[in-house]
């Protein structure tokens, strides 16, 4: 996101009970007994009476309620398709990785992301109907597609079911994030991996840090496995997705940071559209004003909110496109394959700014003159005044 105010504070406020009250669910994380759960059915299925009555009596208001309800109606009814897969048809092996802290919600997220469960929110919704209380325990975890709830519960809770000498680097995260993740992962001490990042010629990178080199993805180490041999296999991994690219070795530190800014900003369908951007301002002569540099420049890269503090955004440091000319210093992040291939060959197009104006689905408007970008921030404030607990 470039060029973007920080979001005013939001007010609490009291709003009148609408027809959107009746089907709302508490997606709070405390897990909610069955009597809880089975009154909120009984709200919705009242509702459900009032709406159908609508659709009987008022033909015009009936079609409005429809197509505004619809498709709540039939996730009460049971009409819409199934949100867990069949039991019996989980193939396949897939890697779920669970970080220290998650509960219910972000593990069901984790899941249906990695092709697990059919949707979302059908792991949370499990452990609240059936008010199961889980600790769910750091690690990685080797599962299955197409599994239903209950089974990816199962299997979380089985010890088997945790790779061993397994290490998760995420996409988009920071050496000070991901080392621990693959100190917990290894079962090795942090520190041996804080040493072994600290001088990147070791691993023939020609660079300050190595921030940004090494690869988002899931690995297996023998168990007599090194700080300094699990560092310089990830440190390859980027070579070799930097080669696929076909991105020249002296250009390798310019194209990851141009990747890692591609990574945190965008979703992975607009990735070439954000490289567009980057490059039409680099050429314009613009700052870049990046939200994600400086954020990453003042330490609130994954501070859980979209907008960047006005602390963040006038602080002056190498990383802070808001203020620098050109690039960060350096990668602020690590960049998956798609991300890095989008740096090396941007989408055709005009485009200037761009701002994601609706953070649940990643819907992203690219403008190329400022009177239309502030036109889409002003739609991304709209939402956030409509979703005001959702770290705007």
């Amino acid at each position: 996101m470039n060029e973007e105010p920080a979001a005013p504070a939001q007010a609490a406020q009291s709003r009148a009970a609408t027809l959107d009250d009746l089907f709302e669910a508490d997606h709070s994380e405390d897990v909610h007994s069955k009597k809880e759960k089975k009154k909120r059915r009984t709200g919705c299925l009242v509702a459900l009476v009032i709406l159908l009555a609508i659709l009987g009596g008022l033909t015009a208001g009936g079609f409005w309620v429809w197509n505004t309800y619809g498709d709540k109606i039939s996730d009460v009814m049971g009409w819409g398709p199934p949100e867990d897969w069949e039991p019996g048809i989980a193939t396949g092996e897939v890697f779920v990785t669970i970080r220290d802290g998650d509960t219910g919600a972000p593990v069901s997220t984790a899941l249906y992301e990695a092709g697990v469960t059919r949707t979302e929110n059908v792991f949370y919704d499990y452990l609240v109907d059936e008010n199961i209380a889980v600790t769910f325990y750091p690690g990685v975890y080797k599962l299955q597609e197409k599994m239903t709830a209950q089974a990816a519960l199962e299997a979380i809770q089985d010890p088997a079911s945790k790779a061993e000498n397994t290490a998760s680097v995420p996409e988009g995260s920071t050496l000070e994030q991901m080392l621990p993740l693959i100190a917990d992962g290894l079962a090795m001490p942090v520190e041996d991996f804080q040493a072994a990042v600290e001088n990147p010629s070791t691993y023939g990178v020609a660079a300050d840090s190595l921030e940004g080199w090494l690869f988002p993805a899931v690995y297996t180490f023998d168990p007599e496995v090194t700080a300094e041999q699990v560092i310089q296999r990830m440190v390859d991994r980027t070579w070799e997705s930097l080669a696929a690219a076909q991105v020249p070795d002296a250009d390798a530190q310019r194209i990851l940071t141009i990747a890692s800014i591609i990574q945190r900003e965008g979703r992975a369908d607009d990735f070439d559209k954000v490289s567009r951007v980057i490059q039409n301002r680099l050429d314009d002569g613009m700052k870049l004003q990046m939200d994600s540099t400086a954020q990453f420049g003042y330490g609130e890269l994954h501070a859980g909110v979209v907008s960047t503090s006005e602390e963040a955004q006038f602080d002056d440091n190498p990383w802070n496109t808001y203020v620098i000319d050109g690039l960060p210093k350096g990668p602020i992040a690590t960049a998956s394959d798609a991300a890095i291939d989008a740096a090396m060959h941007p989408a055709d197009g005009p485009w200037l700014y761009f701002v994601t104006i609706n953070p649940q689905t990643g819907e992203t408007v690219f403008s190329t003159t400022y009177e239309e970008h502030q036109a889409a921030i002003g739609t991304w404030q709209q939402w956030c005044r409509d979703n005001p607990d959702q770290g705007c």
